[in-house]
Order: C-alpha cells, then structure tokens, then sequence
C-alpha cells in the first residue's frame, strides 16, 4: 500500500515539475505564416479578337515575352491615314516657316511696278503728240466731209438733168453721211484727249495700286506668327493621334511585365476579349515574402533586419528574409484595451521578403519566421 503511495506521490512530483519546466522555459521568438507573392492579371486595353496564343498554363515566362497576339482589325489603316495627315501638316507647317518663295516675292513686286506705271499714265494725261495727232485727224475728217460735200452737190446737179442715175445720189449722200460722221468721231475724240484722265479712273488706279504694293510688302514679310502657330499646334495634333494609334497597336500584343509563371489562361484562338478585361494571369516569382502577425511583446523589429524563415518542404534550412513591412495598427482586439492581458493578445502584420529560395518556394507554402534567429547566426543550409 505505502509503495502505491510512493509511486503516486513520484508521478504528481514528476508531473508538476513538467508543467513548471513548460511555464518557465524561454519561448522560442518564431511565428507562422504563409508564402505569397503577386498575381498579375493581364489583359488589352483596346480588345478584339485573339489571333494567336502563345503561351500555356504553368508556363514559366521572361520578361516583356509576348503572350497572347490579338488582331489589327482596322488600326493599321488608322495608323497610315494618321501618319499620311502627320505628313501634310509637317509639309504645311513647312511651308509657312520657310515663307513665300523668292519667285512669288518678285512676281508681286512685279504686278506692284505694272499698277503703278499705269496710275503714272492716267495722272500724267495724254502728251502734247497725242492730242496733236487728234487735231490732224480731225482736220483730215473735216477735208473728207468737204470733199464729199461738194461732191454730192455736183451728183445732185446732174441727176436734175438726169445726166446721172438716182442710185449715184444715194451713194454720194452715204459718202457725206459717213463723212460728217467722222467729223463728230475725231472732234468728240480731241475733247476726251484735251479734257485728260477721270479722277474717277484715278481714284480706282491709285487703289489697286495700294493693293498690289501690300500684297508685295506681305509676300516679303511672310506668312504671320499665329498661321504658324496653328499649323504647329495642327502638327503637334497629328504626331499625337499617330501616336496614340502606335499605342493602341502595342497593345494588341499582350506581353508578361514580370518573370514568372502562367497562373491561370482560358483563351483560345479566335476568342473575343474585351477592352480593359484580365484574360490571363501571370505569378511573379521575382518577388517572395511571408505575411505574418507577431504580438506586441515581440514588437522590437525594424525595417530591414534579417530573420529567418524554415518550411516543412525544406526539412533543416533556414531561409534568409528581411522584415519589409511592419503595420501600424494592431489587430483582432479593440485598440482602447486596458488590461495587460488583454494587450498581450494584440498582434500586428508584418511581411518578410525572401532574399534566397525562391526556385524552391511555392506560393501559399506554410512557412515559420524566426525573429530571433538572422541568417547570420544560422547554420549552413542543408542540401534538400
């Protein structure tokens, strides 16, 4: 009976000391978390049709590797009307810099000169010879009108007699029509001559004249600033919609903006994409960490120090991490506690990047954070 006793009495003994070793054994500083990384959803901002998939899923891919192709449809057209307006309007910005040509400048001087030596003309009036020469032709009118005078005269004596025909009458009385005619003709013409130019015909000369010197002073000066301006701004719009075109045709090759692997692709061929919808998604494997909670007593951690971070896929490596996130705010218990029980219950968000280990690494992998163990105080890793 006593040694019942005994033995019961060592297995209390054997089994307080066992719960007192577990209550004051230093806790290991290591929390649990799970391996992330970035998903990147991939699509086209102008949309269409798929022409060609490249890739399948699970695919590991480069860098800027194209991934999915989609059909012009009609932006090739676009680009080349685009780049056909961008042409003229460069030709025409060009042309107005570069001004009238030295022909166009001389051709209105030219017109300029011609207007005014016919302004001359009419402000000097016809000269001295001119009206000179109207007075001689009036003279020889008035002899031509005295001679068919005195003819008709003569044929009307004799066809009195009827020594001559009527018809020789009528034919002497058109010649005295035709010569009185000529009279009114040379005088009416001595009078304008005499009188000299209109000052109505002056007036337009002078006019036209004034005109034609402005067109010639424009020709020299050039086109003005603001036509060039806005043949500029007419430039500067087309390099725009050309290269607002190229950019729509970039984007019908969807290419990866990481390294990394195909997550998830459900395109064929022939397929209708929408503008701005994800049509596949790409894991970036460039970029591993760990997000975790740590309690507010183990609160002591920069940003920046080295930890280190074990998986049960990697049985006995450490895997160096830096601590690359610490939040402000704790979580899963009301900020205004009181009790430092219940403070102890606060734990905070942290994410730890991996430095190494990301050819081995899996996202959504468990992984356990060493806070107090920095790659530098670790072992050697072992071979996996």
């Amino acid at each position: 009976m006593i040694r019942r006793i005994l033995v019961v009495l060592l297995f209390i003994v054997l089994l307080a000391g066992l719960i007192a070793y577990s209550k004051l054994r230093p806790e290991s500083n290591h929390v649990s978390g799970f391996v992330e990384a970035d998903e990147i959803r991939l699509g086209s901002r102008v949309g269409g049709r798929v022409a060609e998939v490249l890739v399948e899923e699970g695919q590991a891919v480069e860098l800027g590797q194209m991934l999915v192709r989609l059909e012009p449809f009609d932006l090739t057209q676009q680009l080349h009307q685009a780049e056909a307006n961008l042409a003229g309007s460069e030709a025409e910005l060009q042309r107005l810099e570069a001004g009238f040509r030295v022909e166009e400048v001389g051709q209105a001087k030219a017109h300029y000169e011609q207007l005014q030596a016919r302004l001359d003309k009419l402000v000097a009036g016809p000269r001295p010879q001119e009206i000179d020469a109207s007075k001689a032709r009036l003279r020889v009118s008035q002899a031509e009108l005295q001679l068919a005078t005195e003819n008709y005269k003569r044929i009307q004596g004799l066809v009195n007699t009827n020594a001559l025909t009527r018809e020789e009458l009528d034919r002497a009385t058109e010649a005295l029509d035709s010569a009185n005619a000529t009279v009114t003709l040379r005088r009416e013409e001595l009078s304008l001559i005499e009188a000299g130019t209109r000052e109505e015909e002056i007036r337009e000369a002078r006019a036209t004249v004034a005109e034609a010197r402005l067109a010639w002073e424009v020709s020299e000066l050039g086109f003005r600033s603001e036509e060039i301006s806005a043949a500029r701004a007419a430039r500067d719009a087309a390099v725009a919609a050309v290269a607002a075109i190229q950019v729509r045709i970039e984007e019908l090759a969807i290419k990866s903006p990481v390294a990394g692997v195909i997550e998830a692709l459900e395109l064929q061929s022939g397929d209708l994409v929408s503008a701005g919808a994800p049509v596949l998604s790409v894991l970036d494997t460039t970029h591993y960490w760990v997000r975790t909670y740590v309690p507010q007593k183990w609160l002591d951690l920069q940003i920046g120090q080295k930890v280190s971070v074990s998986v049960d896929s990697q049985p006995g490596r450490k895997i160096a991490g830096e601590v690359s996130f610490i939040s402000r705010q704790a979580e899963f218990t009301p900020n205004n506690v009181q009790t430092p029980e219940e403070r102890s219950k606060q734990v905070f968000r942290i994410k730890v990047r991996l430095l190494e280990g990301l050819d081995v690494l899996r996202p959504g992998t468990s992984a356990d954070v060493w806070l107090d163990q920095p790659p530098s105080d670790v072992a050697p890793e072992s071979t996996p």
